[in-house]
């Protein structure tokens, strides 16, 4: 309250009291002090906003004391969000980011502060000296935190989380400095596959440049034809014929060659260019498909952005106009995390699609985190049994086996077919065909194929054959290892060229008759026994009666411990299908 007051005198000289005009100013100072509140806080999650939480590190970096200049600071960026925020809807998307606010608050506590820079990205700022000990278990334990799942409108949801950590002065001393370092941390922390931290290094600078430029390549591989599908065979388990082809994205770069899709994909989905290559994709597929025979269906990946889109089914209507396809030759694989917005516009999709004519299939099944109620209404003509359930599932003790006989029961009684994805080998195809899932892809049949290929293979007719191992062999360790081989009390002397943790590749030895038994001292006082399974001029495979065993980095531990005397040269080599002599029994 402001008053302006002015004596009354009367005649006489007696006071007689004030007389003036006042204003009531509460509003006025509550509205400055929400105008203070919004520009210095997030108004959907309270917590401090980009302003608050820059000057809050300039004062730190400011700091008269040297010494209270030290502080450490996290970059967070929520994995998988935009797929939410897209998927659910924007009331959705503000609602998971309050509760990761609150989350986040209750993980830091009292040991910093906490701020929303805008969007899905937050920051940390803990103010002294911290041992890296220390930051690292607090980030494991905040990400640990914020993967935990979430209640969005009944539905359960699951993210994940990235952070980059930069720390002053080792990073920089400026906030600048600190937080484009910290940046590059949380880039780094990405490409290492997300879910994870990743503390700032000088070298860091030079893969944030190699991202940009392949983003650019990538755009330019887009443009300019630079893309190519390359088609995995489908294949009806009983008749072994092929009924259709998945296909699969590749680059080529002009100078780095073949690019995995592990490699450009992240980068395609965080630089907005998943879509665009989406819609390219189908076009490519459509017209494709219309060089192979009409019994022939194409699979094409649709992701949680496209789905989202109201236009897919225009673009798919052209595609398939453009090429002159019958549309029930093509079929879409949607992955299950479609189904975070359970909605009317999810059924909507799914009813525009089928009205469009073509095929459903629910990719990467049991993977995901959505509930089984949505296959009761979503009409998909096809379940795929993801690789993770195949791989082992001929293991004994093994569940996988079970997993996938509940999928194919569950599928047949939907009326769905399944297909088994990555059957590798003999084992595996015998398994899957037994347990009655009615189509099989995996490199058991063929690896991806190019355009090329693949037409000619269609030209040599629909039969597949089945090539591969019978069963899965151990993961192998190349190296040269000179090792004693004792039978029968005659010590002789070999080299090992590879290692399992099941056989071995042994050289020096010449004419040695299948079934003969060794001990092989494969370092001080450890010794192995060992079966000659064949004999190649002086090269020979061994088996061991013992499997070795693996230490945590999954390396022959008794090895392990002799390789810091640097007289082995040794790497770990992929796991491949036998395909000659030359090759570790197991």
């Amino acid at each position: 309250m402001v008053a302006q007051r002015k004596a009354d005198l009367r005649q006489f000289g007696n006071f007689m009291g004030f007389r003036g005009s006042g204003s009531d100013l509460t509003e006025k100072r509550r509205s400055a002090a929400h105008a203070s509140r919004l520009a210095h806080y997030d108004s959907l999650t309270g917590l401090a906003n980009r302003l608050q939480m820059s000057q809050t590190l300039e004062k730190i970096l400011s700091a008269p004391n040297l010494d209270h200049r030290a502080c450490a600071v996290f970059l967070l960026d929520l994995d998988r969000f935009k797929q939410v925020n897209d998927t659910m809807g924007h009331p959705a998307g503000d609602s998971l980011l309050t509760q990761v606010a609150g989350r986040l608050e209750r993980a830091v506590g009292q040991f910093g502060r906490v701020g929303r820079l805008g969007g899905d990205e937050f920051q940390v700022i803990l103010a002294g000296h911290h041992r890296r000990d220390d930051l690292a278990q607090l980030a494991v334990r905040i990400i640990r935190d914020l993967s935990e799942p979430y209640s969005i409108e009944g539905h359960r949801v699951t993210i994940g989380a990235s952070m980059g950590i930069a720390l002053s002065p080792d990073d920089g001393v400026t906030s600048e400095a600190i937080i484009r370092n910290a940046d590059l941390a949380l880039y780094a922390a990405k490409d290492g596959g997300r879910g994870r931290h990743h503390f700032y290094a000088a070298d860091l600078h030079s893969d944030a440049e190699e991202r940009r430029q392949l983003e650019q390549d990538l755009r330019d591989a887009l443009t300019q034809g630079g893309l190519e599908l390359h088609y995995q065979p489908v294949v009806h388990t009983s008749t072994e014929r092929i009924t259709g082809f998945e296909a699969l994205l590749r680059w080529t770069h002009p100078t780095r060659g073949p690019m995995s899709p592990a490699k450009f994909i992240p980068i395609a989905e965080d630089s907005g260019l998943i879509a665009p290559i989406g819609e390219w994709a189908l076009r490519t597929a459509c017209q494709d498909l219309a060089r192979w025979p009409e019994s022939v269906r194409v699979a094409v990946n649709v992701s949680p952005l496209q789905f989202a889109n109201p236009g897919l089914p225009t673009i798919i209507t052209n595609a398939l106009a453009a090429a002159q396809v019958n549309p029930a030759r093509l079929e879409l694989e949607i992955t299950e995390s479609v189904f975070l917005n359970d909605d009317e516009g999810t059924d909507a999709m799914f009813a525009a699609l089928k009205r469009v004519g073509v095929r459903l299939a629910l990719d990467d099944f049991g993977t995901g985190y959505s509930s089984l109620g949505y296959l009761k209404k979503a009409p998909f003509d096809k379940i795929k049994i993801d690789q993770s359930f195949v791989r082992g599932a001929t293991i004994t003790g093994s569940r996988n086996g079970a997993i996938i006989a509940s999928i194919v029961s569950l599928a047949e009684a939907l009326g769905m077919e399944t297909t088994a994805e990555g059957v590798e080998t003999l084992d595996e195809l015998d398994l899957v065909r037994m347990l009655g899932c009615s189509h099989v892809q995996g490199y058991i049949y063929e690896r991806p194929l190019n355009l090329v290929a693949a037409t000619k293979k269609l030209e040599t007719g629909l039969t597949a054959i089945a090539q591969g191992p019978r069963a899965a062999r151990a993961v192998r360790h190349t190296m040269l290892r000179k090792v004693v081989l004792d039978h029968g009390g005659q010590a002789y002397h070999g080299t090992i060229r590879n290692i399992s943790s099941t056989g071995a590749l042994v050289e020096g030895l010449w004419n040695v008759p299948p079934g003969t038994i060794f001990r092989i001292l494969l370092a001080e006082g450890q010794a192995v026994t060992a079966t000659a399974r064949w004999c190649q001029e002086d090269r020979m495979g061994v088996e061991f009666s013992t499997a070795l065993v693996l230490d945590e980095n999954g390396r022959i531990a008794v090895l392990a411990r002799t390789q810091t005397s640097g007289r082995d040269t040794i790497h770990l080599a992929r796991a491949e299908p036998r395909r000659s002599n030359e090759t570790a029994a197991s």
